[in-house]
């Protein structure tokens, strides 16, 4: 996949804010911008997407005596405090 130069107009505070993002993350901000588009076009996607028509065939897991349910609501809260910077 190519890369494209562009340049954009945004919010100073929250351009700042961005960049501060990629620094507590190690990260380079074209990256974590390339991820915040990718993200958004997927959520569009998906949106668009009657699941309505789509079987799901399957049981929960239990893991360990934990619920799968559990385990999948910690891992995304654990991934959203990172993504936050908490």
């Amino acid at each position: 996949m190519g890369k494209v130069k562009t340049s954009v107009y945004v919010d100073e505070e929250l351009w700042r804010e961005f960049k501060e993002l990629a620094l507590r993350e190690g990260s380079e901000i074209s990256k974590l911008l390339e991820e915040a588009l990718m993200n958004y076009l997927i959520n569009e996607v998906l949106r668009d997407i009657d699941d309505s028509e789509v079987p799901l065939w399957f049981e929960p897991l239990n893991v360990g005596g934990e619920s799968s349910e559990k385990l999948l609501r910690e891992m995304r809260d654990d991934r959203e405090k990172r993504l936050l910077g908490q």
